[in-house]
């Protein structure tokens, strides 16, 4: 883009590059992370091994509220069931003791999925940032074929190394076929 186009943009979300195989994706991330650019997402229309890798995706934390998650729904299933049987409605049946823990097993389990799976999905669309009906990388007219044939490395502009035009000439370094600004 020329510096008159660039002036008259009043936000960008940043710089994408547009590569014509998985691997030019690939080497472009690992240049840019070594390069000092850290915040930076990629687009293909396939999964591609070592991407996210190259790009310095970190690991996230859905695991580990899933399993927080479950904890809590097994303890939360399991003490309902103590207090009813115990606390709000004790019934002698057949002589068993009030306190019958074998008959906690399905309810207690099926707690314990069910406040997991929910767990999941919202932190799942938490981390994700989702629902997102609309991102600024759609403003690209090039972008429509990231779900055809092509592959998009994007360099946010809230990178504190971001710098239009330095990002734009080392993104063209990197192979990128096509380069543009990002508009918000």
């Amino acid at each position: 883009m020329s510096e008159q186009v660039l002036s008259h943009l009043p936000y960008v979300h940043g710089a994408m590059a547009e590569y014509e195989t998985p691997e030019q994706l690939v080497r472009a991330g690992k240049r840019a992370y070594a390069a000092g650019y850290r915040r930076m997402d990629a687009y293909a229309p396939i999964p591609v091994d070592g991407l996210a890798e190259a790009i310095g995706f970190r690991k996230n934390y859905v695991a580990l509220c899933v399993l927080i998650g479950g904890i809590v729904g097994a303890g939360g299933g399991f003490g309902l069931l103590v207090w009813i049987t115990m606390i709000a409605y004790p019934h002698n049946v057949g002589g068993r003791p009030l306190f019958s823990w074998p008959a906690y097993i399905p309810i207690t389990f099926e707690c314990m999925i069910l406040i997991a799976s929910l767990t999941a999905l919202v932190a799942m669309l938490g981390m994700n940032g989702l629902p997102k009906p609309y991102h600024p990388v759609f403003n690209v007219p090039m972008f429509d074929r990231a779900s055809v044939d092509r592959f998009f490395l994007c360099i946010e502009s809230s990178d504190p190394k971001f710098q239009t035009d330095e990002t734009l000439n080392f993104l063209r370094k990197t192979g990128a076929s096509e380069v543009s600004v990002v508009p918000e």
